[in-house]
């Protein structure tokens, strides 16, 4: 009996985590650690033979079946998670669904990291593995095809989510069966929801100056000129280092990029002149954009908020975020005349079909062409005053 760990871990609607032990190098007892909550500890006092261990502070009861039954019974079988692998008295085993998470949670970090995955993938993939673990309150051995099924549809009908969201959570899920679990038949055959068909928010060049106009900081600026005059991702543009800028041949070293993948964009003329002057100020070291902490550049957040700070001082009502100045620069690229085989380039896209979108939101596609209602109010208004 000695060194035998007993776990009860009680459902959320309790809240409560039993750890029972066989305390190591005493007569066969459980140790009881829970949360001070003054019904429960009524319930445990009702338990023959216990007793309180301040100095460690926790309980101790007889370490026999007797004392497992009679937590059962005050703590009620439903609101227990029993691991099946229950076959006698010294082999009772109780799953802590708890620390069973963050163990395979770490399982999966751990893989993800091995992969070569970036680190905002894996904070992805463990936020949705996490959330999705909690909605089946289940071991992974225990998940089945059905499982998985019903927390798709609960995201996409009750949360609402969107599709591209459930894709999301589907490549979590399939990464967690297939290189964590090793349970690939699980995550083979897993049911996707059709990608909705959007297209990006896009500024006109007037909304863009009046973003830029209305940032007084000169850091602020600098890095929302960064921004949009390369198209960059937030996330590439706080990264930028000091060496990143080529000022001899006018353009930026994207390192690592979205996919892991280096590439360069434009370094705009009136973008150097406002990073110098930046610069002058600061004088940073290694990280172009430094944040508070030392050694660390901006964060995300911080980008972020000086954009949306400075578009409703520019008094903008376009769902705009900071990844707008990259849609309004590919945009605006094109509706200039540059070929979309540059711009896919400069992007980082892999595919050109990605790049294609941009095809749909730039003024020439639409503005072009006239309305059917113009052409014909036109033609009654001529007949209208030839009549006079």
């Amino acid at each position: 009996m000695k060194g035998i760990t007993y776990l009860i871990y009680t459902k959320s609607k309790v809240g409560i985590l039993l750890s029972i032990r066989v305390s190591k190098g005493k007569s066969n007892e459980f140790e009881i650690i829970v949360p001070y909550n003054a019904e429960h500890i009524a319930r445990i006092k009702t338990i023959p033979g216990r007793k309180w261990d301040a100095e460690g502070k926790k309980w101790l009861i007889p370490g026999c079946s007797e004392s497992i039954e009679q937590l059962k019974d005050l703590f009620s079988e439903n609101d227990l998670i029993i691991d099946k692998g229950i076959t006698g008295d010294n082999k009772i085993s109780y799953f802590d669904g708890r620390a069973y998470r963050i163990n395979l949670l770490k399982k999966m970090t751990d893989s993800l990291k091995l992969k070569g995955y970036s680190q905002k993938t894996i904070k992805s993939y463990i936020s949705h593995a996490g959330l999705f673990l909690d909605y089946c309150d289940k071991t992974g051995e225990q998940v089945d095809e059905d499982d998985i099924e019903k927390y798709l549809l609960y995201l996409l009908e009750k949360k609402q989510t969107s599709h591209a969201y459930v894709n999301q959570a589907i490549n979590s899920i399939k990464f967690l069966f297939g290189a964590v679990l090793k349970k690939d038949k699980v995550s083979v055959d897993l049911p996707r929801p059709k990608r909705e068909s959007k297209l990006p928010e896009v500024l006109s060049k007037k909304e863009v100056l009046g973003i830029l106009s209305n940032v007084n900081n000169k850091k602020h600026k600098a890095i929302l000129f960064m921004i949009y005059s390369a198209g960059l991702r937030v996330g590439e543009a706080v990264r930028l280092k000091i060496t990143d800028i080529d000022k001899d041949r006018m353009l930026i070293h994207i390192v690592q990029g979205k996919g892991r993948k280096d590439r360069y964009s434009v370094l705009s003329k009136v973008a150097l002149k406002t990073l110098e002057e930046y610069m002058e100020i600061v004088k940073p070291y290694y990280w172009l954009f430094p944040g508070e902490e030392d050694g660390k550049h901006i964060t995300e957040r911080s980008v972020q908020k000086i954009f949306e700070k400075a578009r409703e001082k520019a008094g903008i009502q376009k769902k705009a975020s900071v990844h707008t100045l990259r849609h309004s620069f590919a945009t605006h690229l094109l509706e200039g005349g540059v070929d979309l085989r540059y711009i896919q380039e400069l992007l980082g896209h892999q595919s050109s079909k990605t790049t294609e979108i941009y095809t749909h939101v730039t003024e020439k596609s639409v503005r072009s062409i006239q309305s059917p209602l113009d052409s014909i109010m036109s033609t009654k208004y001529e007949t209208d005053t030839n009549e006079y």
